[in-house]
């Protein structure tokens, strides 16, 4: 028995609320929608200077005027892959993700502060592996704006864990 926030004694554990999916939760061509995020120019800052990405592109407004057609302050393709993971993993795999072991990455246009984002996936891939109570799960996450404009494709492989109850089987 466990109790709850109440004291109240309950015939099982609860799962806390932000508990990601176990991979049996899931099958090829599921989808999720993640909540959304807005980028602001001092995430921009914040991250160049915790990165060191310096490029001019990222730090200078006189060189985006001056050398770029791009109207506005663009966000480096690291911080919006850092901000997209940020919007899935605790609405899908906090607590249930074991690694993320490999992915591509495509850049499909430019993202800039002010920009509002989001990830739309599916998952593509569920392989459960030979040992432990696991699998390998791929999905395909599209991060998209506010405009309905796709600015990144990525498409990670993670070891997920199996529901606890499925481990003696």
């Amino acid at each position: 028995m466990t109790k709850d926030t109440t004291g109240a004694s309950a015939p099982h554990a609860t799962r806390p609320l932000g508990h990601g999916f176990y991979y049996q939760d899931w099958h090829e061509g599921w989808t999720f929608q993640t909540l959304t995020r807005t980028i602001t120019e001092t995430d921009i800052l914040n991250f160049v200077g915790v990165s060191g990405m310096t490029e001019e592109l990222f730090t200078s407004a006189e060189y985006l005027a001056e050398h770029t057609s791009f109207e506005g302050r663009l966000v480096p393709g690291a911080l919006v892959f850092s901000m997209a993971e940020g919007l899935v993993i605790p609405a899908t795999i906090a607590r249930t993700g074991i690694a993320f072991l490999n992915m591509e990455l495509d850049i499909k246009g430019p993202t800039f502060a002010g920009d509002t984002i989001r990830v739309e996936g599916t998952v593509t891939e569920i392989r459960p592996t030979s040992k432990g109570n696991r699998a390998l799960v791929r999905t395909e996450n599209q991060v998209v704006n506010q405009r309905g404009e796709t600015s990144m494709i990525y498409t990670p492989l993670r070891m997920m864990r199996g529901r606890p109850e499925m481990a003696d089987e």
